[in-house]
């Protein structure tokens, strides 16, 4: 298990972590979201004892991660897959590791083999793709079997395939009662595998919470879609119910802000028939952008028009 209280970061006038507080509990995967310069990375370096917290306190397995004895046999992170010795061969670099925490070779291949490194692991690391340097990466983190595990951005430069089998090796780790935090930008991905949500944002904690509950909270839009060759009758029923309808390209008819039932009942006083009626719910991504929209610190802003130009 992983605790975090009251965590915060200064770096001079920049408060980079804010007060944060949230757990993340064995058994489940632990989405950790927040846009760029939330302080996701910063939280993960705090709690493995790489940046001191100006104030707060993190612990891992009850303690702080600097006072563990042999850490990697209690926690494995991926946080940076380019903070290795480019001259080392992966295995080497597997080797060293293992070394100094007290873990038997014939460790370092089961980790090779699991991650699928495979002969590529006797190359030098400077020959390594990205792909190749995440699944090293990965293999660092497993190497002494830890209950608990953070995985910063692993699916980076990953093919379709290494995404997958990213996606599949987080959910066996929980599903054996692993603690799994895991950081990622790729929203459906996570929307695939995470259990449970801590989202950030400037710092501060926006939601935390399971993928069900912000999935079907206030900021999680609900709408039916309708199909009915008398929409225009449908269309005035409802907006005189004071619902919303947006009329589709393919003649469908999204009702905002009601369930397919109450659609239904209305479809049905009016005696019109219904050919289609389903609910739609947001998306990850947009329920992620809703919460996250009052704190994301880099904006692309249009590019101006050319003067004299007309908009169509």
């Amino acid at each position: 298990m992983i605790e975090v209280r009251g965590l915060t970061k200064q770096y001079g006038t920049v408060r980079a972590v804010d007060d944060l507080t949230f757990d993340v509990r064995p058994g489940k995967v632990t989405g950790f979201l927040g846009p760029n310069g939330a302080g996701k990375s910063t939280t993960m370096r705090m709690v493995l004892g790489l940046d001191r917290p100006t104030a707060g306190r993190a612990l891992v397995a009850g303690r702080p991660f600097a006072g563990l004895a042999r850490p990697l046999r209690t926690a494995g992170a991926l946080l940076d897959a380019q903070a290795v010795n480019p001259g080392r061969s992966g295995r080497d670099h597997l080797r060293v590791a293992a070394r100094t925490n007290g873990i038997p070779v014939r460790r370092v291949d089961e980790v090779i083999d699991q991650v699928g490194l495979g002969p590529a692991a006797r190359r030098r690391v400077r020959g390594y793709s990205l792909g190749m340097r995440q699944r090293l990466g990965i293999a660092g983190a497993l190497l002494g079997d830890p209950a608990v595990l953070l995985f910063d951005e692993p699916m980076n430069g990953l093919d379709l395939d290494g995404v997958r089998w990213i996606r599949r090796l987080v959910r066996e780790l929980a599903d054996e009662g692993r603690t799994v935090l895991l950081s990622s930008h790729l929203m459906s991905e996570m929307e695939q595998t995470a259990d449970h949500l801590v989202i950030i944002g400037r710092g501060r904690l926006i939601a935390d919470a399971s993928l069900e509950e912000i999935m079907r909270g206030e900021n999680a839009a609900r709408r039916v879609r309708v199909r009915t060759p008398s929409g225009d009758d449908l269309a005035g029923a409802l907006l005189r119910r004071h619902l919303r309808v947006h009329p589709t390209g393919d003649g469908d008819l999204l009702v905002e802000g009601a369930s397919a039932e109450t659609v239904g009942d209305v479809a049905l006083e009016l005696g019109v028939a219904v050919h289609r009626l389903a609910e739609e719910h947001s998306s990850l991504e947009q329920v992620y952008l809703d919460l996250t929209g009052d704190s994301v610190q880099y904006r692309v802003l249009a590019a101006p028009e050319p003067a004299g130009q007309v908009r169509r």
